[in-house]
C-alpha cells in the first residue's frame, strides 16, 4: 500500500506510513487511513477548506459519511446520512457515476435547492464518485469558497478526479484483500494541515564594542534577507536594517550592557525589513583586557506573528477569542474571558459551544455552520445571563473562526428577563438562513406522504431552527383531537390531552377553534392563562399554533422549549406561516393513508394467504411492502393446482396505488382461470397479455409462469419480461436460469412467448422473486440477481421457511425499501417423508410481511 504525505501526493514507503492510535486507544486501521489521506490531499489539492468521503452502508441504498475534514461533525449530523435516491449532489454523483461541481450558491439553488435550504450559505463544492471497477462505492467532497459566476478550473477538477480514481484504486486494493468497504460507524474526523506561516528563526553575531565589528551566522543573514555569507560585518549594516527609533534603542542597549561591572542580559523588539516584530537578546560583561568598549553576543529571534497577536488583542476594547475549525478554542483575550467569566486556562481546548452557555443556544447552530463552510462573516446577537447582551460576529479563515464580542443592548423584541433569542438578522449568511428555513421545510413536506413521515420532518426541521426540544402533533377527527406524534415530552404526560372535544379550554383546542397561534414566554404566562391546566414543567416556553388548511380544520401544533424565551414578530410570523404548510402537508397525507388503507385492503384480499399442499413439493411464499411512500405495489405470487400439476407464478405490475393492486388482480385472476382451464403455458401467458391490453388500464406488467410434475420433475417455464429464476441444484450449486422471453404484457397483442423445458431433480429449489429484492440504485441489477445466487447456494439444508425468510432478510433490514418486493420457493422432496433437499419443505403457505 502506498501513503501519502499530508503536505502533499509524495508517496511514502511502507516504514513511513502514519503511527499514532485514536482517541479510543484503537490502532487507525488501513481503510481509515486511506480515507484520511485522500480527504486532505483533495481538499489542499484543489484550494478547499472542508471535505469527506461518503462509502455505501450494509443498508440498501444508504451512503454513510465515512471521514469529514475540517468541520465539527457534531454540527452536520444531518449530513451523516445519505439516501441515494434523495435529491442531493452526493447522491446524484452516487447514482449517475458522474462528478458534480457547484461553483457557488446559486448554482447550488438552481440544480440542488434541497441542499441549499439545509445549508443556505455561500460555498462551491465538489463531489467526485469513487468507483470499484466501473460501479460507485462512495463520493469524495470537497467544500471550499463560492468561485461567483467563473466555472470551477478545469485544472481542479482534473486534481480532484485524479485522487478520486487513486482512492477507488486503493480501496479495490483493500476490498481484494479482505476489508469490507461498508462503513456503519460515526464518521471519523480529521484535522487538516495549517496554512504555512513564517517558522521560529534564530541568527547570532558577535559584536565588538570597540572596533563595531560584527561577525554574523546564516541564520542572521535569512532573517535580515541578505542571504547566506552577505553580511556586510558591521554594527551599521544591522543598524541600516532597522527602523529609526529601534536604532537608538539597540545603542542604549549596548551601552547599558558595556557599562555593566558583572554579566548583563538584555532583551527587546526589533522590526525587521518585512515589517515583523523580532526579539533581540543581548549577552555580555565588559572585559578589561579587550579594551574599555567590552565584547557582546546577540541573538536576533524571527518569531513569527504568533506571540505579537496576545498583546495586541490584549489592548482591543472588545472581547476576542479564536477557535480551530472544529470549534475548540485556541486563545482569548483578556476581555472576552470577563464578559464570558470563565478564565483562559479553563476553556483553551475545548468547544465553545459545549463549555460556553451563552452559546449553547441550539437557534444559533445555522451560524456556525456559516462560518465553517463560508468566507463571508456571520453576525448575531446571543443573551448573556446576566446583562448585557453579546454581538458576535464570525470572521472565518482556513484555520478556523475569530470570533469578536460586543456587549450590546437588549433587542426590543425580547419581553423582560425571560427573553431568550431567535436567529439574528445581522449579516447575509443569517438573512439566508432565516429566509431557507422554510423553504427547507416546505422542500422536505412535499416528499413526505403519511401523516407520521409530515411529523418526523418538523420534528427534523422546525425544532432545530426556533430551539425547541418538544413537539406535539394532534389530528381532528370526528370532533376531537387525537394526538398523532410526539417526541420530548415526559411519557404518558400528553395522554390526558388524547381525544379531548372541541369544547375543552385548552390552548391546543383553542388555537385552532380560534385560528390564532398562541405564545407564551413563560410556563408562568401559561399558567396564569389556563388555571389548573397540567403543566409538565416549571420553566420554559410554549407555542400553540393552528393547522388549518386553505379553510379546513386539520389539527394543532405545540412545540415546547426547555427555557423561557421571547418570540420575535418574525418568529411568530414564520411559525404561522410555517403551520400552514404542516396543515397542507397532513391534509393531503390523511387522504394518502385513506388511499393507502384502501389499497393494502384490496392487495391483502388478492394475495393468497395459504399456499396448496401438494405431495411431493414444498412452497414458500413472501411479500414485503415498500417504504418509500404510501402507495401500494403490483407485486404478487401465486401456486395453483392444475390437475396433477403445480403451477407457479410470480408478477409485477408496474406503477402503485389503487390501480396498480386492482389490475394486479384482474391479472392473478386471469392466470389462475387460463391455467384451470387447461391451457399450456405459451396459451396462458399470451391470453393474460391479450386481456391486460383490452382492459386499457395503460400499465404493463411482467409475469413468469412455470409449470411442473412433482412426481416427474418435469417442468416448463415461460417468461414475459421478469427477472430470471434461480435454481439451487441437489448439490447445493446454484445458478441463475436463462430463459427465453417475450416482452412485458400489455404492450403488443401479438407478442409470442417461447417455452422452455426443465428437469427439477428431487432436492431441487427454485427460487422466483420481483425486481424490488435484486435491485439497488446505482449497481447493475445483475449484481443483485449474482448476489441472491450466492444466498441460496451459501444456506445449505435448510427448512424451506428458514430458506425464505434468510433470502428476504437483507431486504427486509433495509429502511429504505424504493418499491415491493416477492418471493416465492418451491422444492421438490427428496422422499415420501418430506425431507427435501433444502431442508424439510414444512407445511406449504405463504406467510406475508410488511
Amino acid at each position: 500500500m502506498t501513503w501519502y504525505g499530508a503536505a502533499g501526493r509524495t508517496p511514502l514507503g511502507p516504514s513511513d506510513a502514519p503511527s499514532g492510535r485514536l482517541r479510543d486507544g484503537r490502532a487507525p486501521d488501513d481503510l481509515s487511513l486511506v480515507l484520511a489521506q485522500s480527504v486532505v490531499n483533495a481538499v489542499g489539492a484543489v484550494g478547499g477548506q472542508a471535505g469527506g468521503v461518503y462509502l455505501s452502508s450494509g443498508t440498501p441504498g444508504l451512503l454513510r459519511l465515512a471521514v469529514l475534514a475540517g468541520l465539527p461533525g457534531p454540527l452536520f449530523r444531518p449530513w451523516w446520512r445519505m439516501h441515494v435516491n434523495r435529491p442531493f449532489p452526493v447522491a446524484e454523483a452516487f447514482r449517475s457515476g458522474r462528478p458534480v461541481h457547484l461553483s457557488d450558491a446559486e448554482d447550488a439553488m438552481r440544480r440542488f435547492p434541497q441542499l441549499m435550504a439545509g445549508l443556505p450559505f455561500p460555498f462551491g463544492s465538489l463531489y467526485v464518485p469513487v468507483l470499484r471497477g466501473r460501479a460507485p462505492i462512495g463520493v469524495l467532497v470537497v467544500l471550499r469558497a463560492a468561485t461567483g459566476d467563473a466555472p470551477v478550473r478545469p485544472e481542479d477538477l482534473h486534481r480532484i478526479q485524479d485522487i478520486a480514481d487513486e482512492l477507488g484504486a486503493a480501496l479495490t486494493g483493500l476490498a481484494d484483500g479482505g476489508t469490507c468497504l461498508e462503513w456503519e460507524e460515526e464518521p471519523l474526523p480529521v484535522q487538516l494541515p495549517a496554512e504555512s506561516s513564517p517558522p521560529v528563526r534564530i541568527g547570532r553575531f558577535e559584536w565588538n564594542l570597540d572596533t563595531g565589528a560584527v561577525e554574523a551566522d546564516d541564520g542572521l543573514g535569512a532573517i535580515l534577507g541578505t542571504g547566506t555569507g552577505g553580511f556586510p560585518g558591521s554594527i551599521e549594516a544591522l543598524a541600516a536594517r532597522l527602523a529609526p527609533e529601534d536604532v537608538y534603542g539597540l545603542w542604549a542597549l549596548a551601552r547599558q550592557a558595556a557599562g555593566s561591572a558583572g554579566p548583563v542580559v538584555r532583551r527587546m523588539r526589533l522590526r525587521g525589513p518585512d515589517g515583523r516584530s523580532h526579539l533581540l537578546e543581548v549577552s555580555g560583561r565588559r572585559d578589561e583586557d579587550a579594551g574599555p568598549g567590552g565584547h557582546l553576543t546577540g541573538f536576533l529571534v524571527d518569531l513569527g506573528i504568533g506571540p505579537v497577536v496576545p498583546e495586541a488583542a490584549d489592548r482591543l476594547p472588545r472581547g476576542i477569542f479564536s477557535v480551530d475549525r472544529y470549534g475548540r478554542i485556541t486563545y482569548l483575550n483578556r476581555l472576552a474571558e470577563e464578559l464570558l467569566g470563565r478564565a483562559r486556562a479553563e476553556l483553551v481546548g475545548r468547544v465553545f459551544w459545549e463549555v460556553l452557555p451563552v452559546f449553547a443556544n441550539p437557534a444559533y447552530e445555522d451560524h456556525y455552520r456559516a462560518a465553517m463552510i463560508s468566507d463571508a462573516p456571520v453576525h448575531f446577537l446571543a443573551r448573556r445571563n446576566p446583562p448585557p447582551w453579546l454581538a458576535v460576529s464570525l470572521y472565518p479563515g482556513h484555520d478556523g473562526l475569530t470570533a469578536v464580542l460586543t456587549p450590546t443592548e437588549e433587542p426590543a423584541y425580547a419581553p423582560g428577563s425571560v427573553a431568550a433569542p431567535g436567529p439574528g438578522l445581522g449579516s447575509p449568511a443569517d438573512r439566508s438562513a432565516a429566509l431557507y428555513r422554510p423553504v427547507a421545510l416546505a422542500i422536505a413536506l412535499t416528499e413526505a406522504v403519511t401523516a407520521r413521515q409530515v411529523s418526523r420532518v418538523v420534528t427534523e426541521e422546525l425544532l432545530p431552527a426556533f430551539g425547541g426540544r418538544q413537539l406535539a402533533i394532534y389530528l381532528l377527527k370526528e370532533g376531537h383531537l387525537y394526538l398523532e406524534w410526539e417526541t420530548g415530552f415526559p411519557q404518558g404526560f400528553l395522554d390526558r390531552f388524547d381525544a379531548v372535544g372541541l369544547d375543552a379550554r385548552i390552548p391546543g383546542v383553542e388555537t385552532l377553534t380560534t385560528g390564532r397561534p398562541i405564545f407564551f414566554e413563560s410556563m408562568q404566562h401559561l399558567a396564569a392563562a389556563y388555571p389548573g391546566i397540567p403543566m409538565d414543567a416549571d420553566v420554559g416556553a410554549r407555542a400553540f399554533l393552528p393547522l388549518i388548511a386553505s379553510g379546513r380544520h386539520v389539527g394543532s401544533c405545540i412545540l415546547g422549549f426547555d427555557q423561557p424565551r421571547g418570540f420575535s414578530p418574525e418568529e411568530r410570523t414564520v411559525l404561522t406561516a410555517l403551520a400552514g404548510l404542516i396543515a397542507q402537508a397532513l391534509e393531503r397525507a390523511q387522504r394518502y393513508d385513506a388511499e393507502a388503507a384502501l389499497a393494502r385492503g384490496l392487495q391483502d384480499a388478492l394475495l393468497p394467504h395459504r399456499l396448496p399442499v401438494v405431495p411431493g413439493v414444498g412452497t414458500e411464499g413472501r411479500y414485503l411492502a415498500g417504504t418509500q411512500g404510501m402507495d401500494v405495489g403490483g407485486d404478487w405470487y401465486d401456486v395453483i393446482e392444475t390437475g396433477s400439476r403445480l403451477a407457479l407464478v410470480i408478477g409485477d405490475v408496474q406503477g402503485h396505488g389503487v390501480a396498480a393492486a386492482a389490475t394486479m388482480g384482474q391479472l392473478r385472476s386471469a392466470v389462475r382461470a387460463f391455467a384451470l382451464g387447461g391451457h399450456d403455458p405459451q396459451e396462458v401467458m399470451s391470453g393474460t397479455n391479450r386481456l391486460l391490453i383490452d382492459l386499457d388500464t395503460g400499465q404493463f406488467a411482467s409475469c413468469c409462469y412455470i409449470v411442473m410434475d412433482p412426481a416427474t420433475g418435469r417442468t416448463h417455464a415461460v417468461r414475459a419480461g421478469h427477472p430470471q429464476p434461480v435454481l439451487r441444484h441437489p448439490d447445493g450449486t446454484a445458478e441463475v436460469l436463462e430463459l427465453p422471453g417475450g416482452i412485458v404484457l400489455g404492450v403488443d397483442a401479438d407478442a409470442s412467448y417461447p417455452v422452455t423445458e426443465l428437469h427439477l431433480e428431487p432436492g431441487a429449489l427454485l427460487a422466483l422473486y420481483t425486481d424490488g429484492l435484486v435491485e439497488e440504485a446505482g449497481t447493475d441489477i445483475d449484481i443483485g440477481v449474482e448476489r441472491l445466487r450466492g444466498t441460496i447456494a451459501g444456506l445449505g439444508p435448510a427448512p424451506l421457511t428458514e430458506t425464505a425468510d434468510q433470502v428476504i432478510r437483507r431486504a427486509r433490514q433495509a429502511p429504505d425499501r424504493p418499491d415491493d418486493i416477492a418471493l416465492l420457493l418451491a422444492a421438490r422432496w427428496t422422499g415420501r417423508d418430506g425431507d427435501a433437499g433444502a431442508g424439510r419443505a414444512g407445511p406449504a403457505g405463504g406467510p406475508r410481511a410488511s
